[in-house]
C-alpha cells in the first residue's frame, strides 16, 4: 500500500545532521546516505532545518519518527498522508515535550477517537478542564512550541525521498 508525506526537521545541531540523514536513508531502505539540503533555522541560531516530501508504504511515517527521536535535541514533524483503507497521522517531536502522534483526515485535520472524546467527558469537572483536555488531545502544545520553527522557513530546497523496492 502506497502512500506519502512529509519529513519536516525543524532543527538540528549540525552535528547531528549526518546521523539524521542515515537514519532516514535506513528506513527508506538505502544503503547511501540520503541528502536533506540543510538550510540554517532563523528561528533557532546555531541550529539547521530540512523538509522533504518521501513516498513509500503505509506506516512508514512512524518509522521515520521512531529513527528520528533517538536524538532528543530535534524539533521534527512526520505527515503521512491517508491511504486506502489506512488513515493519516502526523507525529511531532519536541524537546523535553517528547513526541506526540495523532490520526489525521484526507484534509490533515487531527482525529480524536470518540473513546478519548468520552473518557475526557467522564473525567473533567469544568469548562476549563475540558478546554485544556482537548488542548493535550489535540496536540496544542507542540503546535505552539514548533510554530515559530514553521514560520523561519527560509529558501529550503524541495525534493521527493522514495522506498527503494
Amino acid at each position: 500500500m502506497q502512500t506519502r508525506g512529509v519529513i519536516y526537521i525543524h532543527s538540528s545541531p549540525p552535528a547531528v545532521c549526518p546521523h539524521v540523514e542515515w537514519a532516514i536513508g535506513r528506513v527508506l531502505d538505502r544503503s547511501a546516505t540520503v541528502k536533506m539540503g540543510w538550510t540554517p533555522q532563523e528561528a533557532e541560531r546555531g541550529t539547521m532545518r530540512a523538509e522533504r516530501a518521501w513516498s513509500g508504504y503505509a506506516g512508514m511515517a512512524a518509522e521515520f519518527a521512531k529513527a528520528l527521536a533517538q536524538w532528543p535535541m530535534l524539533r521534527f514533524e512526520v505527515t503521512e498522508d491517508p491511504s486506502a483503507g489506512v488513515d493519516g497521522e502526523r507525529i511531532m517531536h519536541v524537546p523535553g515535550r517528547g513526541v506526540y502522534r495523532a490520526v489525521t483526515s484526507a484534509g490533515g485535520d487531527i482525529m480524536i477517537a470518540e473513546d478519548r472524546i468520552r473518557a475526557l467527558l467522564a473525567t473533567t469537572t469544568s469548562a476549563e478542564a475540558l478546554r485544556s483536555g482537548l488542548d493535550q488531545l489535540l496536540g496544542l502544545e507542540w503546535d505552539r512550541d514548533l510554530k515559530p520553527y514553521r514560520q523561519a522557513t527560509g529558501g529550503t530546497e524541495q525534493s521527493w525521498l522514495s522506498q527503494v523496492s
